[in-house]
C-alpha cells in the first residue's frame, strides 16, 4: 500500500465573501510546492460560518464548484472543503470534494450545530462519503459530526483516515484537541482536523488547532492560532501494524450501528 500525502490549509476567511475566499485559497494553494494528493480547506470555505443561506447558497454550478474543480486539475490532487449549496428548494452544508479527473464526490453534514440555529436554515445528509486514493480510505465529516462517535464509527476499517472540516470556535478548543484523538483511538484510524483562525462576522474567534493524529493517539501535527499550510505523508504501515497487533477492531460492535455504509 502506498504512502498519502496530504496537504492542511488553516487560514482566515472573508466573511460572507465568496469571491475574496476564493482568491485567497488560490493563491494559498499555489503556494504548495511539493507534490500533495489531498488538499483540505475548512468548513464554509467560501463564507465563513453563516446562517445567511438565502443570501450566499451556491448551486451545484455555481462558483465554488467550478473553482474547486479547475483547482484540482490544476494541481493534479484531490481537494474538499465545505460550502453552502442549494438544491431542491433546501440548502445544504456540503462538503465537496474535487478529483482530478473533474468529478465532484458530496457528503451533506449529518448533525446540524442546533446552538447557532443552524438545524432552522439547513437540511441534514444521511450518507457517508468515503473515497479511495492510493488506497487509502477515506471518509468525511464537518464540524460538529466529531462529536457523534456513532456516526464516525468505523466498522470492520471500512475507512483508514477520517477527516473533519471545522469552523469550531476558540471557547470550545479543548473540546476539538481531545475528540479528534479519542476518533483516532476508537476508530484504528488516523484523523485529521482542518479548522479556521481569525474572527468571523459574528465576532467568534477561532484558534485553529487543526491536526493529525495517528491510529494510537499520538499528534503528529498541531497548530494554534496562525494561518499556515502543512503538508504531510502518512504511513499506511504504522495504521496496518497497528491494526494487526491490537486488533480491537474485531471485537467492535456491529449490530448497533444502522446508518448507510
Amino acid at each position: 500500500m502506498q504512502n498519502i500525502t496530504v496537504s492542511l490549509i488553516q487560514t482566515e476567511l472573508f466573511w460572507e465573501d465568496i469571491k475574496a475566499n476564493l482568491a485567497m485559497l488560490d493563491a494559498k494553494i499555489d503556494t504548495i510546492s511539493e507534490k500533495t494528493d489531498v488538499i483540505i480547506l475548512p468548513e464554509m470555505f467560501t463564507t465563513g460560518f453563516t446562517m445567511n443561506a438565502g443570501k450566499l447558497a451556491e448551486s451545484m454550478n455555481g462558483a465554488a464548484v467550478s473553482w474547486i474543480t479547475a483547482k484540482a486539475r490544476q494541481k493534479n490532487a484531490h481537494i474538499l472543503g465545505s460550502a453552502i449549496i442549494e438544491e431542491d428548494k433546501k440548502y445544504f452544508n456540503r462538503l465537496l470534494l474535487a478529483k482530478p479527473d473533474g468529478e465532484i464526490l458530496t457528503y451533506d453534514k449529518k448533525h446540524l450545530f442546533r446552538m447557532a440555529g443552524e438545524h432552522n436554515v439547513f437540511s441534514a445528509g444521511n450518507r457517508h462519503l468515503t473515497v479511495t486514493i492510493n488506497g487509502w480510505k477515506l471518509r468525511t465529516f464537518i464540524c460538529y459530526d466529531l462529536r457523534f462517535p456513532v456516526w464516525c464509527r468505523n466498522i470492520e476499517n471500512r475507512y483508514d483516515a477520517a477527516i473533519f472540516v471545522a469552523d469550531w470556535p476558540a471557547r470550545r478548543a479543548l473540546h476539538w484537541k481531545t475528540l479528534l484523538p479519542a476518533r483516532a483511538v476508537e476508530n484504528q484510524s488516523y484523523v485529521i482536523g482542518v479548522n479556521r483562525v481569525g474572527k468571523d462576522g459574528n465576532g467568534l474567534t477561532y484558534s485553529g488547532d487543526s491536526s493529525i493524529v495517528d491510529p494510537l493517539g499520538n499528534v503528529l501535527f498541531t497548530q494554534a492560532d496562525i494561518p499556515c499550510i502543512h503538508t504531510a505523508t502518512l504511513d499506511y504501515d504504522r495504521i496496518r501494524e497497528y491494526r494487526e497487533t491490537f486488533a480491537a477492531w474485531q471485537d467492535a460492535d456491529k449490530d448497533v450501528i444502522s446508518f448507510p455504509r
